[in-house]
């Protein structure tokens, strides 16, 4: 991630996109109020390039800022992880461990834990989907149960929960009545997912980043948030590594 602050003088065409590493990237600006400088950032999946802009800045100098960086750019998208689709033999992650994905066609079609492996059957043909699907529905069966933890701990009644897709946020809450959560975090170790689902919660109370919201975040959460968040700055674009 680069900060501008405001004061620097670049001059350049308006191009809502960005050649990096001889690929045409999208550029996507999100204007924030309360922001106080240019923030870049390239997505965790290496499909755009990000820029948060305080509402005096002007979208030609967000994107020309862009442009001034395509280096930086460039060193990131050389260190995001190399997609590799999970095949027989392959691995996956899952809750922090690293599975072998044991194939066998005569199997269930449906994935079976079997210690630090996972047994799958049916043909080859559709196995990423068939992986893909169960570990979705392992993130929302984990993540229910996380929010049930929370919303006991912060004095609330549960509310309903999903799953995203979205590569903006780890996690999301709607009008204080429903809570969405980055499929892709079931393969995050456990206290990384529990952090989000309990900083979503938190939200279901303080529907903002306040003292009060903080206070309530550390009391229902176990664990350390910190480490957490370190851990998803150090580790998240891994977790698009696999699946499409």
């Amino acid at each position: 991630m680069i900060d501008w602050l405001r004061g620097a003088s670049i001059k350049r065409p308006l191009d809502p996109e960005i050649e990096i590493a001889g690929e045409r990237l999208p550029i996507v600006l999100k204007r924030m109020r309360t922001a106080r400088r240019l923030t870049l950032r390239l997505a965790p999946d290496g499909s755009e390039v990000r820029i948060t802009l305080p509402a005096w800045a002007e979208g030609r100098e967000a994107i020309a800022f862009a442009h001034s960086r395509a280096g930086w750019l460039s060193e990131q998208m050389a260190r995001l992880p190399k997609r590799a689709a999970p095949e027989p033999g392959g691995e996956v992650r899952y809750r922090g461990q690293v599975l072998r994905i044991v194939w066998d066609a005569r199997a269930p079609r449906r994935p079976v834990l079997e210690g630090d492996s996972l047994r799958i059957g049916g043909p080859q043909t559709g196995l990423e989907t068939r992986l893909k699907r169960w570990m979705e529905s392992e993130a929302l069966r984990l993540a229910d149960s996380d929010m049930r933890d929370y919303c006991a701990a912060a004095g609330l009644d549960p509310v309903p929960i999903g799953l995203t897709r979205a590569q903006r946020r780890w996690g999301s809450c709607s009008d204080k009545s429903r809570i969405r959560i980055n499929w892709r975090l079931v393969q995050a170790p456990d206290f990384v997912r529990r952090s989000v689902v309990a900083h979503e919660v938190a939200h279901l109370v303080h529907f903002d980043h306040s003292p009060a919201f903080h206070a309530l975040l550390a009391r229902i959460f176990e664990g350390a948030i910190a480490e957490a968040d370190r851990w998803l700055k150090d580790h998240g674009r891994g977790l698009y590594a696999s699946f499409g």
